[in-house]
């Protein structure tokens, strides 16, 4: 019984020790092949990231080259055709911008105007019916700093054809201000012509101020100017393309279609004005500015500084009636190269006064006053008045009637000497009227019918009532 146990005890020992040596065995086996197996495994990724390594090192070769090239080719890698894009949309931002900042502070603008007119009334060998074109066009250029002043340089640039109806009969004022051509040239001669180029350097007051918080500045003007763009401006009564086309209406009759602004045949000269413009009661404004100008000979640059013309203003700008804007102006001028009643040179002097005043939201009157102090002229007094009223009034926002009234009072010299001037003993006044519509047909055009009436042509009592009837037509951008 006990050998029987030994022998089975025996037998299981020996059992379990080969079950587990064959587990042992069985494990080390696995584990061998499992080694190879990932070592296989291993190998296979080595070599495909072997390859990969290739391709990339190859496609980036190929990129290379193609960013090397300014140009975008059929066999572009995609990639490289969308930083090409990219890089030249951002090429265009950079140009675009850099235009911007290049045109940044110019300004410009162009209008063309046509006027066809018809005269009835005259006795003398007048023209009856006159068509005429003339077109502008202007540039304004940033010119630089100096310290805290700003600069910039005006260009005026004019062309046209046809002279209008002028003066009728004997009249002192013109029928048509939009009229203009070279002087001598026919009509078929458009020759542009550069009427003005000036600097203007704006200072800011106090010096050495913050130019930030300053409420006063002096303006300097110096090269060829249109005296009136400074002198006698009117607000409703100042722009023959848009306002009243009567010269008499435009500026001040005495300076003129009377001669005493001294101007070229353009009706430009060289010079120099200095101003200075106070704020500091805003939205009060007001002005004081000189300006001196070449005259007779010295408007066409020669002797230009010599017996020149020069005006002195008062202006301010006032908001009256319950916050309605308005302008006041008062000048004086004296004129060293003018002509008497012969054409012999004599020194003429006078006082002016230009007003304009919205009295209502859509209704604006004007008044210009002139004396003649000193000199010998046909007139020596004039008076012209008026109104603009705005189309709101009739639902037409763009539209507008003007009406102007005006008288020259003959001055006592030209009516003592008027039968050996002009053959007719000359009294009392030349008076005008004008009446226009201006429609607006859209933002750059407008058309305008216009009649005007003058009585007494040059102090003539017996001279028939001159009508003239036209119609304007004006293009602005």
């Amino acid at each position: 019984m006990n050998k029987t146990r030994l022998a089975c005890a025996v037998a299981l020992g020996l059992f379990s020790l080969t079950a587990s040596l064959s587990v042992v065995a069985s494990e080390t086996v696995n584990e061998t092949t499992n080694k190879k197996r990932a070592e296989t495994e291993l190998v296979k990724r080595l070599n495909s990231m072997e390859k990969r390594i290739n391709s990339l090192e190859k496609e980036n070769k190929i990129l290379k080259l193609s960013l090397e090239q300014p140009y975008i080719s059929d066999s572009e890698p995609e990639i490289s055709a969308r930083l090409k894009a990219v890089e030249s949309l951002a090429n265009s931002y950079r140009s675009a911008a850099r235009t911007v900042e290049n045109l940044q502070g110019i300004e410009t603008s162009v209008g063309f105007t046509m006027m066809a007119q018809s005269l009835s009334g005259a006795q003398r060998d007048s023209k009856n019916d006159e068509l005429n074109y003339r077109a502008d066009a202007t540039v304004s250029l940033p010119a630089g700093s100096i310290g805290a002043s700003e600069g910039f340089f005006f260009s005026h640039f004019r062309m046209g054809q046809g002279l209008g109806l002028e003066n009728p009969e004997q009249a002192f004022s013109s029928l048509n201000g939009t009229s203009f051509q070279r002087p001598g040239s026919t009509t078929s001669d458009s020759t542009v012509l550069l009427t003005q180029a000036w600097y203007q350097l704006d200072i800011p007051l106090p010096l050495g101020g913050n130019p930030d918080l300053s409420r006063e500045h002096l303006e300097l003007n110096i090269g060829k100017i249109d005296p009136f763009m400074f002198f006698d401006q009117n607000s409703i009564a100042d722009d023959e393309t848009h306002g009243f086309i009567n010269q008499s209406f435009v500026h001040n009759p005495l300076l003129d279609v009377g001669g005493d602004i001294g101007v070229d045949d353009f009706g430009f000269t060289p010079g120099i004005r200095a101003a200075w413009v106070n704020d500091t009661l805003s939205p009060a404004q007001y002005t004081v500015s000189m300006g001196i100008f070449g005259a007779g000979e010295g408007a066409s640059f020669e002797n230009s500084l010599s017996n020149p013309l020069t005006i002195v203003q008062i202006e301010t700008k006032q908001n009256l009636f319950v916050g309605l804007s308005g302008h006041y102006r008062l000048y004086y001028w004296h004129n060293a190269n003018a002509q008497n009643l012969s054409e012999n040179k004599q020194s003429h002097a006078g006082v002016g006064l230009s007003i304009d005043q919205k009295v209502d939201d859509y209704l604006t009157l004007y008044t210009r006053l002139g004396w003649q102090t000193q000199g010998e002229v046909k007139f020596d007094r004039a008076i012209t008045l008026g109104a603009d009223f705005g189309g709101s009034y009739w639902q037409r926002a763009g539209d507008a009637i003007g009406l102007s009234l005006g008288y020259l009072i003959l001055s006592d010299e030209y009516k003592a000497k008027s039968v050996d001037l002009v053959g007719f003993n000359a009294k009392g006044s030349e008076q005008i009227a004008e009446i226009y519509y201006r429609y607006r047909i859209n933002s750059q055009l407008t058309v305008s019918p216009n009649v005007q009436v003058i009585r007494h042509a040059g102090g003539d009592k017996q001279a028939s009532t001159l009508s003239a009837y036209g119609v304007r037509a004006q293009l602005n951008f």
